[in-house]
């Protein structure tokens, strides 16, 4: 496992072949710490943990690692599911240049414009939203932002040796900020 900085975690979760409506997640604020703690999991990518915090407004900062290489059928319930209760999440990038903005937000008319005039669902609308903008991974997502999903503590009591490295690393860049508390 190699720990590296969280926004290279995402530029993987973002350049990954897996359809992208297959992402699932769970976060909630960190046990013991100051932070988040964060799964992304694709049944055909893998499992990504991340922590992070915020030192301000403007700066957040984290480290990840792949924890699985797949999702198997021990971290499969782990993971929120599409018809759980849950909300939503999506990773974005932008776009590269003037033209491909110009394209995502003709498409993102059109879907909205659609969706207005017949009968949808949340679920249908999000997802073709998504696709509008060419996101590279959205799906179900567990969030707590007051507390820990019971998911969030058995995916870090799946990966025990995970947390402990993530955390550790965590701490020390919080320790070099010279922050004893997140921003909020």
């Amino acid at each position: 496992m190699r720990v590296r900085d969280w926004t290279d975690i995402l530029r993987d979760v973002t350049e990954s072949s897996g359809d992208p409506e297959d992402w699932r997640a769970v976060a909630g604020q960190r046990r013991g710490g100051v932070g988040e703690d964060l799964y992304l999991g694709h049944p055909s990518v893998g499992v990504f943990q991340l922590k992070t915090y915020a030192k301000n407004p403007y700066d957040v900062k984290g480290v990840g690692a792949r924890v699985a290489r797949k999702v198997d059928g021990d971290i499969d319930p782990l993971l929120p599911k599409r018809d759980d209760s849950t909300g939503r999440f999506a990773v974005q990038g932008r776009p590269e240049n003037e033209d491909q903005a110009k394209s995502m937000a003709k498409r993102l008319e059109e879907t909205v414009r659609v969706h207005a005039e017949a009968p949808t669902t949340g679920e249908d609308f999000f997802t073709d939203v998504m696709e509008a903008l060419d996101s590279p991974a959205f799906g179900p997502m567990e969030f707590e932002l007051s507390e820990r999903p019971d998911r969030l503590d058995d995916l870090s009591s799946t990966f025990e040796e995970a947390e402990e490295l993530l955390s550790a690393e965590l701490d020390d860049l919080i320790e070099e900020d010279e922050v004893g508390r997140g921003f909020y």
